[in-house]
């Protein structure tokens, strides 16, 4: 039970070696390719436990990016690869999945290593 707008709510997403693609609902796509990452934010919006409430909001240099529901099934693949990101902040992430609190966690950024919360 999603109170999402259905323009917004996701198709499908895929994550492969060029990158994450997110189709949405009404037909556009947002995508952002791994050589262009700028910077990797676990976004918490204390909405649970019947809405989605973490996203994985990953940003390109070109200023776009997309932002993925922890709850989609890409997301396991997509937390792998992340994982594998140098400088990614292991600590900070699982800080922000164990939380209910409203916050955006930076768990990485393009400069090699995470940016401090």
């Amino acid at each position: 039970m999603s109170h999402e707008s259905p323009s917004a709510q996701s198709r499908t997403v895929s994550v492969d070696d060029t990158g994450v693609r997110r189709q949405l609902a009404d037909g556009s796509e947002e995508a952002v390719k791994w050589s262009e990452l700028s910077a990797v934010v676990v976004r918490v919006i204390p909405e649970g436990p019947w809405k989605e409430d973490v996203f994985f909001m990953l940003a390109g240099t070109d200023g776009k990016g997309t932002a993925i529901p922890s709850g989609d099934p890409a997301a396991d693949a997509l937390i792998e690869r992340l994982q594998t990101l140098p400088g990614f902040d292991n600590e900070k992430f699982i800080e922000a999945m164990t939380t209910d609190a409203d916050e955006a966690y930076v768990v990485w950024s393009a400069e090699g290593h995470a940016a401090k919360h």
